[in-house]
Order: structure tokens, then sequence, then C-alpha cells
């Protein structure tokens, strides 16, 4: 059922070009990659101005971690200025671990909102410089006039050629062709789409890669698929999906749990000291580090990395992999490396520098993929001007 263009008839509009062509939609949606400097400098500044009680109390998980933070953050300035329960050391190295935490949680989830914002805006930009070609009648012949997207309503008929981008939601009434859905499902591989049966919906925003449609348009300006994908990526109103309310259910469930256990110790531990006559009560400081080691302050902190890797397109099972290979590693490093290290003379005497040092170290892989990002972005850009 394949057809030339050159069949397409030019009576009843005119030869020109549209003034506003679809092939400019290409030039408007840009992919941001996550290394972006803009995007990672207003994140960081994001991480901070997330430090308040409303903008935490949304994640129940890290706003324990960040009420843990302020307690140790008080004891720590206690033990500075007077008698505190641990060395002033001790107490500052587990407070900037505390705070580091809250911080890259916050950090994970500005990234991104920031990089779904900005996709958003490029879409809605794009949207705006669609042309369709609306089509008097239902007929591949009919006359036709072009105009801007936003200007559909629900019924009337488009014409969508190969190279064309489709102007909006609708209905295949006429024509098969295969359509790049690529922008809205994430698939590379092309899908037919053909008049009749469970493959004559269309998406606006995809692009028609062969042959040529003609479609009934079934949804106004701002109700379209894209339109609810651009309010769901920019935190409009959305409905947590079950396996969301499903995992925040048993987040908030677990740390509960661990929540009380870890605040009956101290009681324990009083009474322990005082039937005993020796030792002394564990510190609150020790408390709240093991608190937050109990709980999945991991899962709960870096639940926005998930939207991270679906908005880079990043594959299952290589998204799956880093998962399992880093929470192993982790565990791994503080379990055995806690043991064989920590009686080391120089680790044990130098316990806050070298907790320091580690978060510092932490840090090495971003930067260094932070430089390579900017220094193959410097070269591509040798490359076009050359």
């Amino acid at each position: 059922m394949k057809q030339s263009q050159n069949n397409l008839p030019t009576s009843g509009h005119s030869s020109a070009q549209a003034p506003l062509s679809s092939k400019r939609k290409a030039d408007h949606v840009r992919h941001f990659s996550l290394l972006d400097k803009n995007l990672l400098t207003q994140a960081v500044i994001d991480a901070f101005r997330k430090l308040t009680p409303r903008q935490q109390w949304q994640n129940p998980v890290m706003f324990v971690v960040y009420v843990g933070s302020l307690v140790t953050t008080g004891l720590w300035l206690q033990a500075v200025f007077s008698q505190g329960e641990a060395p002033a050391g001790f107490i500052l190295a587990i407070t900037l671990w505390l705070w580091f935490t809250v911080l890259f949680a916050n950090f994970a989830e500005a990234v991104a909102e920031g990089r779904g914002k900005a996709q958003a805006a490029s879409l809605k930009s794009a949207k705006r410089d669609i042309s369709a070609k609306m089509l008097a009648e239902p007929r591949r012949d009919a006359a036709i006039s072009h105009i801007a997207a936003s200007q559909l309503r629900i019924g009337h008929i488009v014409l969508v050629e190969a190279g064309d981008y489709i102007p909006g939601d609708g209905e295949v009434i006429e024509g098969v062709a295969s359509v790049d859905e690529s922008a809205i499902t994430g698939e590379s591989a092309p899908v037919i789409r053909e008049s009749g049966g469970d493959f004559s919906s269309v998406t606006g925003g995809t692009r028609v890669l062969s042959d040529w449609l003609i479609l009934r348009i079934s949804a106004n300006p701002g109700e379209s698929f894209l339109d609810r994908m651009i309010a769901m990526v920019e935190g409009a109103n959305r409905q947590k999906t079950p396996n969301e309310i499903a995992l925040t259910i048993l987040l908030v469930a677990l740390t509960l749990i661990f929540l009380m256990a870890t605040v009956t110790l101290m009681p324990f531990s009083l009474y322990a000291v005082t039937v005993s006559g020796a030792g002394t009560p564990a510190a609150v400081t020790v408390l709240v580090a093991l608190l937050v080691c109990l709980i999945p302050t991991t899962i709960g902190g870096l639940l926005s990395a998930i939207g991270v890797a679906g908005i880079g397109r990043m594959s299952y099972g290589k998204f799956l992999s880093y998962n399992v290979v880093g929470g192993v590693g982790w565990v791994a490093l503080f379990v055995f490396g806690g043991y064989f290290f920590g009686n080391i003379p120089f680790v044990r005497d130098h316990f806050s520098l070298v907790i320091i040092a580690i978060i510092l170290i932490s840090l090495v892989p971003v930067l260094w993929e932070f430089l390579k990002h900017r220094r193959d972005k410097k070269n591509k850009a040798g490359e076009k001007a050359s």
C-alpha cells in the first residue's frame, strides 16, 4: 500500500512551504546529559534548598536521617564548647556522614527533577513549532491547509507523510506506515500503525518514517498523552502507582520497627550500667548512627535514581547489575574494611581524618566523570568547528 509522495496533488493549497516546519522539532528536542554543567550546578543548589523540614518530611526515611543529623550536630557543638558524651572528633565524623547522606539524597532528587523539567520545557517548545497538514475531507487527494498543531481539535483530519511528526493524538483512518515512538516509549525499533484493529492509535510527537497516514485527531490541546507526560515529569498532580504505594508502606514500616528497637537500647544500656556498676551508657551519637544503618536509608535516599535511570533510558539489565554490584561492594567494604583496618594504629588514632578522607575519595568518581564529560564535549565542539 506504499505510495510515492510525488502522487500527492497540489490543487487546493499553496505550494509554498508551511510557515511552521515540522522538521524544526528535531532542532528543539534536546537530549540532556546527566553530567550537564548547568543541570548539576542547579542540582547542588537545590540540594541545600531542600534542607527544610517541609521538604524532608515528604520522604519519611530521609526525614529520620535529617533529624538524626540535627541531633548529632547539637551534640558536636556541646562537645566542642563543653563536656560531650563522646570525643568531638568522633561526633563530627558521624555528623558529616549523616549530612552527606541527606545532601546526596537531595542531590539525586534534584537531578531527576531538573532533567525532567528541562526535557519537558524542550518538548513544550517543540510542540509549538509542529505544523499540521489538515485535510478538508478524509481523502489523501483532498485540499490541504497548513495550521499549527495547537489549533487542532477533536475530529480534525490530518495527513502525515514520511519524515513528518504526528501533530496530535489520533486514530488512523487510512494508510499504513512505520512510526518512530522512541521519544515516548524509549524503544528504538519502529512500530507499524494502520487503520482498524489494535494498531490504529498514534501519539502526538512521534515521527512517521515511511509511507503516509490519514488521522482523525482524538484529543484537544493540553489533553494529549504528551501533555500528561510533561505534567508528570514536571512534578504536577500525579497519583502514585500501586507499586510506589506498597514500597512506601514497606519503607515506613521498616523504619518504625528499627526506630522502636533502637530507642529501647538506651534504657537497657542505662539499666545494665546501673546494675553492674561498671561501663558507660550507649552514646546517643552511636545510637543515631546505628539507626541510620538499620533503616532502609539507601533505598529511601536513592529512589530518585530510578527516575534518573528511566529518563536516561538505561537498560534494565545494566541498572540491575550496577545495583547488585554496588550493594555487595558497599556491605563488603564496611564489614571487612572495619574488621581489618579498625585495629591499625594510625586508623584508630586518626579515626575522624580517615572518615573525612573516605568521604572525599567517594567523590572522586563523580568528579572524574564530570571532567571526562567536559573534555568529550570540548572535543566534539572542536570537531564540529573544523
